[in-house]
């Protein structure tokens, strides 16, 4: 039996590990022998919180080679909304339709893909507006999905300006946020979609929120949408080595890391956090500091102060 902390993940009433596995980073380069064994060891710590997308180069696939005859061990989210009908060409990155046809196709991929006959969340992906969600009937097919069984729950993955709205629909069961110690914009509607009755899932808690570099598979995108997403995340690098200085001031002997992952872990209204990474040592690293739990109360103060 794991050793890491649970939380009830809103009115799904389903209990998950406080540490989830985000499996962007099951790189094509890993294999599925290697991403397998990463998989395995996520599952042997006791973690029950996996979350991926259609997004994600391989990782479905690895999801469903490597662990789907565990699949009773794990609450598997995954995400809808990227292009699978109509197929984009195979010279261009897909594009986000939020169509019923295009929503149920993905559904339908994630499916065969991780070898399930279920998903327990689809998350729409890439926080679309309220319009767009009520043109495209967007909810509705949701719904029909998961009336016919092939998902338990939806949700979204949301940031602002439309979260807010997202939570005001109350259609959600489960909101994926970004929030860190670092990029603190969401905190406050992390309480709001909690005290709404939701599910809270913390993305982008231990590390800067975006890769180091576009992965391989980016490379179809268009020049200029690459080139802005190139940008984006050197500015955004370039935002977390700046307010890293101040990290010093509040570790308490700490390695950064742990420090980064408890201090999410304190936020009162969150429930999981999902963490990616490619490395077993680094997966061991990071729960051996979810074990840890929460900071103490007076250093998670102190650190809200200093780091603004």
């Amino acid at each position: 039996m794991s050793d890491l902390s649970t939380a009830t993940l809103g009115r799904t009433g389903i209990d998950v590990t406080k540490l989830g596995f985000g499996a962007m980073e099951l790189r094509p380069s890993m294999g599925e022998d290697g991403a397998g064994r990463l998989l395995g060891a996520v599952l042997d710590a006791g973690i029950t919180m996996v979350d991926t997308s259609p997004d994600y180069g391989p990782s479905e696939e690895f999801i469903g080679a490597a662990i789907s005859h565990r699949r009773d061990e794990y609450f598997l989210a995954s995400k809808c909304g990227c292009q699978v009908e109509p197929p984009p060409p195979p010279d261009r990155f897909p594009d986000h339709l939020f169509t019923r046809r295009n929503i149920r196709a993905g559904v339908e991929q994630s499916l065969r893909r991780m070898r399930t006959d279920h998903l327990d969340l689809v998350q729409v992906h890439l926080s679309p507006s309220r319009a767009t969600l009520e043109q495209e009937d967007t909810v509705a097919e949701l719904m029909a999905i998961r009336d016919e069984g092939k998902t338990r729950f939806i949700g979204m993955s949301g940031s602002l300006p439309n979260l807010p709205d997202h939570i005001a629909m109350d259609v959600f069961e489960v909101f994926q946020i970004p929030y860190s110690a670092l990029e603190r914009e969401h905190e406050e509607l992390i309480t709001t979609a909690a005290r709404a009755g939701a599910g809270t899932i913390i993305r982008g808690g231990v590390a800067r929120g975006v890769p180091e570099e576009l992965p391989s598979h980016y490379s179809r995108l268009p020049e200029q949408m690459r080139a802005g997403l190139e940008r984006s995340i050197e500015e955004r690098k370039a935002r977390w080595e700046d307010a890293e200085s101040r990290l010093d001031d509040v570790l308490d002997g700490m390695p950064r890391m742990e420090f980064l992952l408890r201090f999410t872990l304190s936020h009162p209204d969150m429930h999981t956090t999902i963490v990616g990474t490619s490395s077993l040592d680094h997966l061991a690293e990071n729960v051996a500091a979810a074990r840890n739990g929460p900071l103490p109360a007076n250093l998670y103060e102190r650190a809200r102060h200093t780091l603004g």
